[in-house]
């Protein structure tokens, strides 16, 4: 570990102040690294999971280089996938930027584009944008780019899973080409390659920690848990522990997110929040705010969220559902083990789930521990219709893995004979 201080990466006063404010104490690896080269003009390619300080690490020397408020037209533009990683990367800039007199205007979709145009006017020297609603407005003739000397693509791996290629290749062509580009992202899938190979010149790689690894700070384990009934029965159980103090639960679908939502909340096992894309945009900004600030013990969500969450109290994430996209693994259970704290990840799988866990250990490159299931936690019998579902789920699998398995849902086209009748009526015709 290095002992460099913020005081060494050259920054100036007003953001020294803002963060030790923040309780910062020293710099993260990737911001050690980072925040010189981009001080020095390089186009970065930074490959860091969430919660390794990367925000922070672009940020920084954006401030340094935008400096104090000038005109009315943006100088800097941050472009994430979804509204609650715009707003928490806004939250970032807004702390450290206490000191100085920078403007930042924030803009997603989910709300009228009027008042963000509004505030744009008023004049702006950072923009925090999703790549639609930037694309709205500048289409409305709301916002001037041609001041814009930075362009920073974070989350870039979620924003190809997004589909955003299309709006990013077009606001490309709308911003100045002399310009400093600032690409991040946890893993470096093929397309996010092809994007910065178009988008950065002569790039200088900065990766923290090998690709798709798990912070070390983090405790994982899974359970085999045979039915939905005894993952709820396991939860319930888990919850009645004072250590899981504050505890984000990801399932797989919005209706199954509901559902426990409902249990855990009849239960009285909160303060607890459901949180999936189905909520209004003010609701879930509601929610975020309760979770960070301590009021709420359990926050049930969907993937949709595993990124946009940046609290660093988070004790436990327990997954209830295995994911199937294995990035999302790495994201989900990076909510915890935040800013060097330690935290604890528990995955439920059933029987077609532990297929999963084999691809998920082979993309970590480690061992997830299998645990006992506690006596305590009740194990219910499965229905017929899971049990139909599970089946089907691990044919599903062999096919994938093996074109030729002929599984137990497999359609057997015999050709019948017709009956007796049949052929005399065909015949009397």
């Amino acid at each position: 570990m290095s002992n460099q201080s913020f005081e060494d990466l050259k920054l100036n006063r007003q953001l020294l102040n803002a963060i030790e404010e923040a309780g910062y104490k020293k710099p993260t690896p990737i911001q050690e690294r980072a925040i010189p080269l981009i001080g020095n003009g390089h186009d970065v390619l930074g490959i860091a999971q969430t919660g390794t300080g990367k925000t922070a690490a672009f940020v920084l020397p954006i401030l340094m280089k935008v400096k104090y408020a000038q005109g009315t037209d943006p100088r800097a533009l941050i472009l994430a996938p979804t509204k609650e990683l715009v707003l928490q990367i806004a939250e970032v800039v807004k702390q450290l930027a206490t000191y100085t007199d920078l403007r930042m205007v924030v803009l997603y979709g989910g709300v009228g584009p009027k008042t963000q145009l509004e505030e744009v006017e008023k004049g702006t020297d950072i923009l925090v944008a999703t790549p639609g609603r930037f694309m709205e407005l500048y289409l409305k003739g709301g916002i001037a780019t041609k001041q814009i000397k930075t362009l920073v693509l974070d989350e870039a791996d979620k924003m190809m899973d997004m589909g955003f290629m299309p709006q990013i290749r077009k606001i490309l062509e709308v911003i100045p080409v002399k310009r400093q580009n600032l690409l991040f992202s946890a893993t470096m899938p093929d397309k996010v390659l092809k994007l910065s190979e178009e988008f950065l010149e002569f790039p200088e790689t900065v990766e923290v920690a090998p690709q798709a690894t798990t912070i070390d700070t983090i405790d994982q384990e899974y359970y085999q848990v045979p039915n939905l009934k005894t993952k709820i029965n396991f939860v319930e159980y888990l919850l009645k522990d004072d250590s899981l103090t504050r505890v984000i639960i990801f399932t797989r679908t919005k209706q199954t997110a509901d559902n426990l939502f409902k249990y855990l909340d009849r239960k009285g096992l909160g303060p607890v929040r459901v949180l999936h894309s189905n909520k209004g945009q003010n609701t879930r900004i509601n929610t975020m705010q309760l979770f960070k600030e301590g009021e709420l013990r359990v926050l049930v969500t969907t993937d949709v969220s595993s990124r946009g969450i940046d609290v660093s109290e988070v004790s436990h994430v327990i997954n209830y559902d295995v994911p199937t996209v294995y990035e999302d693994y790495v994201h989900r259970i990076g909510r915890t083990g935040r800013a060097e704290k330690t935290g604890t990840a528990i995955t439920l799988a059933n029987e077609a789930e532990q297929y999963h866990i084999q691809k998920i250990e082979k993309l970590i490159r480690q061992p997830i521990p299998l645990k006992k299931l506690p006596a305590e936690v009740t194990v219910e019998k499965t229905s017929f219709e899971e049990r139909q579902e599970i089946a089907r789920a691990i044919d599903h699998q062999k096919r994938k893995d093996n074109p030729d398995f002929k599984g137990a849902f497999h359609e057997k086209k015999v050709r019948k004979e017709p009956s007796p009748q049949k052929k005399f009526r065909k015949r009397k015709r």
